[in-house]
């Protein structure tokens, strides 16, 4: 049977830094399944998720671990195969000025209605024409039958209107 473990990775950013990690997972009877990985301030960060047979999985966590000698901080935690459940999932895009608070405003109008953030990227970028700073985040959420959606596209139009950006909630296809 397999076991699913999460894996948080940092290193400095140099070229190899996969392959070692990859080499590891798979010299050690580890599947690697999903991934989000990034150059980040001169810094290579990741996280994934690996499936691995219950009698490979202390030799893996053990190499994992040891990697710390390569420059490698890896942090391992077992984790569930995720099963699905029956909350409606949506897309959500936040575009405008950059400013401090963005990520934490929104972030609250879903925290306090239960709302789980499943995945999140953000950038920042320059506006055509003037050069100003600009915020982009995309991601999916999930959310519980109870929440009143009315309430929730009120706030999140209250903080769009106090912070003078653009947040849009969309139907995510059963393809995605």
């Amino acid at each position: 049977m397999n076991h699913y473990l999460v894996l948080t990775v940092i290193s400095d950013d140099r070229p190899g830094v996969v392959q070692k990690l990859a080499k590891t997972i798979s010299d050690h009877g580890g599947n690697w399944l999903e991934s989000r990985m990034a150059h980040l301030a001169g810094k290579f960060a990741g996280i994934l998720q690996v499936a691995v047979a219950e009698e490979h999985r202390p030799a893996l966590q053990q190499a994992l671990k040891a990697l710390s000698g390569d420059g490698l901080q890896v942090v391992v935690e077992a984790a569930d195969a995720g099963a699905s459940d029956a909350q409606q999932a949506l897309s959500f895009s936040v575009v405008g000025p950059d400013r401090t608070g963005i990520v934490y405003e929104i972030a609250q109008a879903f925290a306090e209605r239960g709302i789980n953030v499943d995945e999140l990227e953000t950038d920042t970028s320059s506006m055509p024409w003037s050069g100003e700073p600009m915020f982009e985040a995309t991601g999916i959420i999930h959310i519980p039958a109870e929440v009143n959606m009315d309430d929730l596209y009120d706030q999140l139009d209250a903080i769009a209107d106090e912070l003078a950006i653009d947040v849009r909630l969309e139907s995510v296809s059963e393809d995605s």
